[in-house]
């Protein structure tokens, strides 16, 4: 019987920024987390990713390459970034030219299982929980559904 390659969970090669909390166990490599983040368990952050000050991942959540989340945000328990459009009609299989990248700007929250697509996000947005993000938003607002749509406006243009 064959034995299978071991890899362990780890935090190697991260840049942190001040006071950061990591509940472990946790997967970072080759990431940058800002000022006063809070990473609860069983998330990974993959190599390149970016998390800005103040921010707060929750548990089970996944950070794929090439993603960036900006200041003061809230990604809820189990939300899950996706870098591979599939646009050859399956998986790129490591070929990373055909993966795309996903900003999430200041102020946005993310509901538990969403899951966001190579995509852009404004500023001041709340995603629902379970929302699948499949274009770009530009609107401050509350997006939910499968694909997220604008459910309302905020009056005072959303979390600050």
């Amino acid at each position: 019987m064959a034995e299978p390659e071991r890899r362990a969970v780890a935090v190697r090669d991260v840049e942190f920024g001040q006071r950061v909390t990591i509940v472990e166990p946790v997967n970072l490599y080759g990431c940058r987390i800002g000022d006063d983040v809070f990473i609860g368990p069983f998330v990974e952050i993959q190599k390149g990713a970016v998390i800005g000050s103040g921010t707060r991942v929750q548990s089970h959540s996944f950070v794929c390459e090439l993603v960036e989340i900006g200041r003061d945000c809230i990604v809820a328990h189990g939300v899950v970034f996706i870098n591979d459009t599939f646009s050859g009609g399956g998986p790129a299989r490591g070929d990373r030219t055909k993966w795309r990248s996903t900003r999430v700007g200041n102020n946005v929250s993310i509901g538990s299982n969403a899951t966001i697509l190579p995509v852009n996000i404004c500023d001041r947005t709340v995603i629902g929980a379970g929302a699948v993000v499949t274009k770009d938003i530009d609107t401050p607002g509350v997006y939910a559904g499968n694909p997220a749509r604008l459910i309302r406006v905020l009056p005072d243009g959303g979390p600050r």
